[in-house]
């Protein structure tokens, strides 16, 4: 049997979460992995994926590693950009309108897919490293578009303060503001809303 530190730093090396294939590369059978669940050394996260039980795998890392193609989006950006005081209660995630609604059923971490068009989840999709991993998230600018073409799911509070601290922001882009609203079709929104205070 492959040594338990061996497997350890593998998972640790994959941001805390690994594939049965991955399993399966270090050596592992399926009779092996169902000994290690056994055991306590790992737990399932759905099927096919795996964390290690003795670490603290951060939950966009989970996201990332079960659904690469997912971005970051909404309340779940405007609290990765500090543009909101409050934590959501479920990740929200951005994902093409034509994959499998099935996959998004799980239990940890909870997520809340909005299933866009192919063609908008390139818009503003930026990349962050968390823990080695590769998350993608949209950019500050994008995510102010998102809060206006979104504005009726989300409380007035949160648009209010998300509005407020983006102006504020020194590393806002209002062209690449304008840019992406022409392209998302909320060109006068984004005008009547953010051009007051710009």
């Amino acid at each position: 049997m492959i040594k338990i530190e061996t497997i350890k730093k593998e998972f640790k090396k994959q941001g805390g979460v690994l594939k049965t294939a991955e399993l399966n590369q270090l050596g592992l059978s399926s009779r092996q992995i169902k000994n290690l669940l056994e055991e306590g050394v790992i737990s399932k996260i759905k099927h096919g994926f795996y964390e290690l039980s003795d670490y603290v795998t951060r939950e966009e890392v989970i996201i990332a590693r079960l659904f690469p193609q997912a971005v970051i989006f909404l309340e779940s950006a405007l609290m990765y950009y500090e543009y909101t005081d409050r934590i959501p209660s479920t990740w929200q995630i951005a994902v093409d309108r034509d994959s499998k609604k099935t996959q998004y059923k799980i239990d940890y971490p909870v997520i809340e897919p909005y299933y866009l068009e192919p063609k908008f989840l390139e818009v503003g999709a930026d990349k962050i490293q968390v823990e080695g991993i590769t998350v993608k998230v949209f950019d500050r600018n994008r995510t102010i578009c998102d809060v206006l073409r979104y504005e009726n799911k989300l409380e007035k509070e949160v648009v209010n303060n998300a509005m407020q601290r983006y102006v504020k922001d020194q590393k806002k882009n209002v062209r690449k503001l304008f840019e992406y609203a022409k392209i998302l079709n909320i060109r006068n929104k984004v005008q009547t809303y953010i051009g007051v205070w710009l």
